[in-house]
């Protein structure tokens, strides 16, 4: 008999169809009253399928009395209530390391566009004002000071990044990180008063929620960038927003916001913002190492009882 799996997240429909295979899938979000469905069938499910956009609260973990395990499409946790999950015993499966490389080149690349202002040069070009008048002198990227705001997987991928940048790099989080010879700053206001470019990637949450504050803004200051390819959440992003209007820094490139797909209007006229659609992950290659791991953390822990990648204890 096929182990019943609940979809909530927003899964891409090849790996629906290659679940529906092996197991017996439904996807939540097609039900009419979904709290309805889950109070008469909730203790059906074994296994709960999301995504690092949806997530899953300890409301509907507890409406799954059977459930065992959680495998999540991202590598973010944030959404997911994983020490409610763990304290009744269910393993939480994620998508670490597969990611890496697109999210640090995205990370990189949004850093050159707004630096160079590649983006707002494009649209100087496709509006006509070249044949008015020059495009405005940008900052050099190579040799600047770039600062870390974490130094996970993708951060280390991001560091490496910049050696052929010839650039210098520090780095902040809760302690030093043993196994790199980046410089660990223990402040992050000095952190972003030394940098050029203050990139975060750094875990999403309530402990890091607006972590970039105005303090950290201010501190970066009129000639500093910043470059958010974590979580929303982790930038206070009405802070931001005054610091980019007002000009206290000079640009930003931000991959994720607060209250996606939303995105403050102020930030629309900006051209020292680079916007992107949180496609960080965003490449057929790495979606489908994502979607591999998902379906080999159910496989794994169906066989072996714990996730191929498993989540740490929260």
């Amino acid at each position: 008999m096929k182990q019943r799996l609940l979809n909530n997240g927003r899964l891409p429909p090849a790996l629906e169809a290659r679940l529906a295979e092996t197991y017996a899938l439904h996807t939540l979000a097609k039900e009419p009253d979904p709290k309805a469905f889950l109070a008469a069938h909730g203790a059906e499910f074994t296994a709960l399928l999301t995504s690092g956009t949806v997530g899953a609260d300890a409301a509907l973990i507890e409406a799954l009395p059977n459930l065992r395990v959680i495998s999540n499409f991202g590598v973010g946790l944030d959404k997911i209530d994983v020490a409610f999950a763990q304290s009744r015993g269910i393993a939480v499966g994620y998508t670490p390391d597969v990611l890496n490389d697109c999210v640090a080149d995205i990370a990189f690349g949004l850093l050159l566009d707004v630096a160079r202002g590649m983006s707002a040069a494009d649209r100087f070009v496709r509006r006509g004002d070249w044949l008015e008048t020059a495009f405005p002198l940008a900052r050099k990227v190579s040799g600047a000071r770039l600062g870390l705001v974490g130094m996970g997987r993708i951060g280390r991928a991001i560091a490496q990044r910049s050696s052929g940048f010839e650039m210098d790099v520090r780095y902040h989080s809760r302690r030093p990180v043993a196994e790199v010879s980046w410089r660990h700053e223990p402040s992050l206001v000095e952190l972003a008063r030394w940098a050029d470019f203050l990139v975060v990637i750094t875990a999403g949450g309530p402990g890091t929620r607006h972590l970039i504050n105005a303090e950290v803004l201010d501190a970066l200051g009129p000639d500093g960038f910043l470059i958010n390819v974590a979580r929303g959440t982790v930038v206070d992003e009405a802070a931001l927003v005054r610091a980019l209007v007002e000009r206290r820094i000079a640009g930003a490139g931000l991959d994720v916001f607060e209250n996606e797909p939303q995105v403050p209007a102020e930030l629309m006229p900006l051209d020292n913002v680079v916007l992107l659609p949180h496609i960080a992950s965003g490449t057929r290659e790495t979606r489908q190492a994502m979607a591999d791991r998902v379906y080999d953390n159910l496989q794994f822990f169906f066989a072996e009882g714990r996730p191929v990648s498993a989540a740490p204890p929260a």
